[in-house]
C-alpha cells in the first residue's frame, strides 16, 4: 500500500492566536506516523469559526495534491464555540457516521465521555475527513480506535480495492479482499 497522505487541522481559538501551545495536533501526527506510516502533507491551526474550518477543509481536499485523510482536532463538544461538526457537514459530499460510531463504542470502554463528542466523518472527493476531540487523550484514543480499519478505507477510497468476498472472485480493477466472518 502506498503511504497514507495525512493532514491534521487543530481547531482552537487559543492555539490559533498563540495563547496556548497545541499538543493535540503534534500527538496525532506522531501516532499516525508510528501506527499508519502516514506521510504528513499539512499541519494547520484555525480558530473555532465555521468559515475558517470550511475554508481549510476545502482548500486541502480540493487541491491537486489532496491528502487521503484529514483529521481535525477540537471543536466537537458542547461548548457554544464548538462548530467543527457543523463546518464539516457543509463540505462533506458523503457522510460516514459508522466511523464515529466505532470511535465512540471503542472509546467508551475508557470513558463514557466519548459520547459527548459530536464529531462527523465522511468524504469530499477522494479525501476522508474525520473530526476528533480537542484533548490530546481524546484525540489519540479516537485515532487509535480507527487504526485497524483506516488503511482499508483509504485504499477503497483511492479505488485500489475490488472489495468482493466471493470465494471465486478475481481481481479486475484492484485487489480482492477476502472477508472472514469473525462472528462465527
Amino acid at each position: 500500500m502506498k503511504p497514507i497522505r495525512l493532514a491534521v487541522i487543530t481547531v482552537s481559538d487559543r492555539c490559533s492566536r498563540g495563547v496556548t501551545v497545541d499538543t493535540t495536533g503534534p500527538a496525532l501526527l506522531r501516532l499516525a506516523e508510528a501506527q499508519l506510516a502516514a506521510q504528513i502533507t499539512a499541519f494547520k491551526c484555525v480558530p473555532d469559526e465555521i468559515p475558517a474550518v470550511t475554508q481549510i477543509l476545502c482548500d486541502l481536499a480540493d487541491g491537486d495534491d489532496a491528502p487521503d485523510l484529514i483529521l481535525t482536532a477540537g471543536g466537537t463538544g458542547l461548548a457554544p464555540r464548538d462548530v467543527t461538526p457543523e463546518a464539516t457537514l457543509e463540505v462533506l459530499e458523503r457522510r460516514h457516521s459508522g466511523l464515529m460510531e466505532l470511535i465512540r463504542r471503542r472509546c467508551y470502554e475508557k470513558t463514557p465521555r466519548a459520547y459527548l463528542s459530536r464529531g462527523e466523518a465522511g468524504t469530499r472527493r477522494r479525501t476522508l475527513i474525520v473530526n476528533l476531540p480537542g484533548s490530546e487523550r481524546g484525540a489519540t484514543e479516537s485515532l487509535e480506535a480507527l487504526v485497524d480499519i483506516l488503511p482499508h478505507a483509504i485504499e477503497t477510497l483511492r479505488g485500489e480495492v475490488q472489495d468482493d468476498g466471493r470465494p471465486d472472485a478475481t481481481a479486475t480493477t484492484g485487489k480482492v479482499v477476502r472477508h472472514e466472518d469473525t462472528r462465527r
